[in-house]
């Protein structure tokens, strides 16, 4: 699960990870871009955006007990092209629109 170690570790992570040529699949889309072969997981900036409006509303006044709980409703899956012909792998055209350079 994504964290603060793991997410600033990435780097070295999909390193280790692509080193010992295992196909992994990480829980955001950085991880990708760091170097990782695929990711599925929640559009990160969704969340953030989400915060801030919480953030907006309890400025202006609302209880945040009074709040509704949100979740995530928009997921992503990312795979590293790269990644992919590293370790040999051909994919299908269906992942053209999904896919980091």
């Amino acid at each position: 699960m994504p964290d603060a170690i793991t997410t600033v570790r990435r780097v070295q992570i999909t390193a280790l990870v692509a080193e010992c040529r295992l196909p992994a699949i990480y829980p955001l889309r950085i991880f990708c871009e760091a170097g990782g072969l695929m990711s599925y997981g929640v559009k990160i900036e969704k969340i953030f955006a989400g915060a801030a409006s919480y953030v907006d509303r309890i400025l202006r006044g609302a209880n945040p007990a009074e709040l509704p709980v949100q979740a995530p409703t928009e997921f992503e899956l990312v795979v590293n092209q790269k990644a992919a012909r590293l370790l040999g792998l051909q994919l299908p055209p269906a992942f053209s629109q999904t896919l980091v350079a």
